[in-house]
């Protein structure tokens, strides 16, 4: 029996925008979600595959007492010195995306979603995937969500906000916006209801 391949969605969206709300319940209706994030983080957990790299190219100082990596010191590091943050995803881009490729191939579910901050930003994934489905907000609504989850100062979400794609260039690459300015589980939910009325998943 001929089985339908895979629609592959390209899930992405500025911090604080609800995207990984929206790959939550993507995933609760049957969809295989990819997490780059978490990937990105298991490798540079204690033993993660990244961190001999890391240790090797930036010194013993970024890694902590608990063997993973310092977080806060990389991101002030990086902040600092914007040229680090390119060798730190040479290091980490290859393995994330090695992971991707394995788990996209283990998988039988209908719907893969492909959860990447970079999406945009990097030349290949548009080619890898069927639909870019972009998950927005207003500048004000990002900063004050970012400000309430993480405890940041203004100047730290500025930094972020900065270092990730422009909201303009995310809006020109969609496919399909899903716009969520409220605050409202809800309003998620009927987006997310819409889009899976509208791919037939």
């Amino acid at each position: 029996m001929h089985t339908r391949p895979a629609l592959r969605l390209g899930l992405t969206g500025g911090i604080g925008s609800g995207k990984s709300t929206v790959a939550s319940l993507l995933a609760q209706r049957g969809a295989f979600v990819i997490d780059a994030d978490a990937i990105s983080r298991a490798c540079t957990l204690s033993g993660g595959s990244a961190m001999p790299s890391i240790a090797s190219t930036f010194g013993q100082d970024f890694v902590g007492s608990d063997g993973e990596l310092d977080r806060q010191r990389m991101r002030e590091h990086v902040f600092a010195h914007p040229e680090a943050r390119h060798t730190l995803e040479a290091i980490i881009h290859p393995l994330v995306g090695a992971e991707i490729r394995r788990l996209a191939a283990t998988s039988n579910a209908r719907c893969l979603v492909f959860d990447i901050p970079l999406l945009v930003e990097s030349p290949h994934w548009r080619h890898q995937v069927d639909r870019v489905v972009v998950v927005d907000c207003s500048h004000t609504t990002q900063v004050r969500r970012v400000g309430q989850r993480n405890g940041w100062d203004a100047q730290t979400i500025a930094a972020v906000i900065g270092s990730q794609s422009p909201r303009a260039l995310r809006l020109t690459a969609a496919d399909v916006v899903l716009f969520n300015d409220t605050d409202k589980i809800e309003h998620v939910q009927e987006l997310v209801s819409g889009l899976a009325q509208w791919f037939g998943l």
